[in-house]
């Protein structure tokens, strides 16, 4: 809020925060932005529906908000669809979700066991039904721990990481063979790029741009618990499936999400050169 630029930038971009919205609208924190940018754009955080969860004043300000903004960026194609209909914006784009790949690159080949499911018991992650799935095999089940994680999680037989960097991670799911995340609330798709970068295949629901692109044969809609569990049976069981499966998430993943692609994405939507 009170660090001032010392000079006028062609673009600003915010990220307005899930929680504490009041504390933006009472300091006037966008006005002041813009007022030291040429252009402003606003990067979604969370699901497109989050802000519904906000009080009626941070509602209406953030919708506000968004309508004054330049640029809107988001993450899914779905996301475009549903901003551009909101609030009639004209620049929406896609700012796809980026690994920076320094600390985690050439990680030696592991011998992978076990399945990452990629989210807690609530219903942010619907980690309870990626557990379910998780089940149906005989396999050692993992998942990291998150913010949001219930008490006695463990109990239900599941190896919990301890809170780590983001480097730690990488290279502990790299350890494992199966990723399952069948999370409805549709997001930057963090996990399922992550799976893919490695080359795990992953489970997970349509809708989610990193899911679809990077393991297509993978994507499910929301609530088909049973065909998850038909993937996963075929996975453990077909190695040709599998392999399959691995090899082209790592494709995929060069092909739209490197940094390469990301940078010269970038540089053409703002002409950079």
């Amino acid at each position: 809020y009170n660090v001032i630029p010392n000079s006028k930038y062609d673009l600003a971009l915010v990220i307005i925060p899930k929680k504490n919205v009041t504390g933006w609208m009472e300091n006037g924190t966008f006005d002041k932005i813009r007022s030291y940018a040429d252009k402003v754009a606003i990067m979604q955080e969370g699901p497109h529906w989050c802000f519904q969860d906000y009080i009626l004043s941070e509602q209406i300000w953030y919708y506000n908000t968004l309508r004054a903004a330049d640029i809107l960026f988001v993450h899914n194609k779905l996301d475009v669809k549903y901003y551009k209909g909101i609030t009639g914006h004209t620049d929406v784009r896609i700012l796809p979700t980026l690994m920076i790949e320094d600390g985690v690159k050439n990680l030696p080949k592991e011998d992978r066991k076990g399945v990452m499911v990629g989210g807690n018991f609530v219903s942010w992650y619907g980690g309870f039904d990626s557990y379910v799935v998780a089940k149906s095999i005989d396999e050692t089940i993992y998942s990291p721990q998150m913010g949001r994680r219930q008490e006695g999680e463990e109990q239900l037989g599941i190896n919990q990481l301890p809170f780590m960097s983001w480097v730690d991670w990488i290279k502990a799911l790299n350890n494992r063979k199966y990723g399952i995340h069948l999370m409805r609330t549709h997001a930057a798709g963090t996990f399922a790029l992550n799976c893919a970068f490695l080359g795990i295949p992953c489970i997970g629901y349509k809708g989610l741009d990193t899911q679809e692109i990077c393991h297509p044969q993978l994507s499910i809609e929301i609530g088909e618990i049973e065909k998850a569990k038909e993937m996963l049976g075929n996975l453990k069981n077909n190695s040709y499936f599998y392999k399959e499966c691995s090899e082209q998430a790592k494709e995929n993943y060069k092909k739209y999400y490197h940094e390469d692609i990301f940078n010269s994405t970038f540089k053409k939507q703002f002409k950079i050169s």
